[in-house]
């Protein structure tokens, strides 16, 4: 399931994922937020707090995750990665690499750390 997380500024959108994400979460939630952070603000700032296993994300989570990264390539800005499965944290630390702006993984411990990093325009 993906949550809105609340209380970000407005050039930030954040989900909380928990238990099973499917794609109907990736259309019902991640594609209006970002849609409309594109709309107003013409770069995505993005915080998602991993509070499951990615295990449990669908085939078709994860294939509407990359097509959704790929049709707003150009304009990822910042994304944090909050969870404690250290080879996610790795693997959003090597996006950095792979998307323009900048990418970093941070434990659910620092998410306070990770909400100014993200925030930072």
């Amino acid at each position: 399931m993906l949550q809105f997380i609340k209380d970000l500024p407005s050039h930030v959108a954040g989900v909380h994922a928990t238990g099973e994400v499917g794609d109907e979460d990736f259309e019902q939630v991640l594609v209006p937020l970002l849609n409309e952070l594109v709309n107003s603000h013409r770069k995505i700032n993005f915080l998602l707090v991993l509070d499951t296993n990615v295990s449990n994300f669908t085939w078709a989570a994860l294939w509407k995750d990359l097509k959704l990264g790929l049709k707003h390539y150009m304009q990822w800005k910042r994304i944090a990665i909050v969870t404690d499965q250290k080879g996610v944290e790795l693997i959003s630390d090597i996006f950095r690499f792979i998307m323009p702006g900048e990418s970093r993984g941070f434990p659910l411990d620092k998410l306070d750390e990770a909400v100014r990093w993200v925030s930072t325009r």
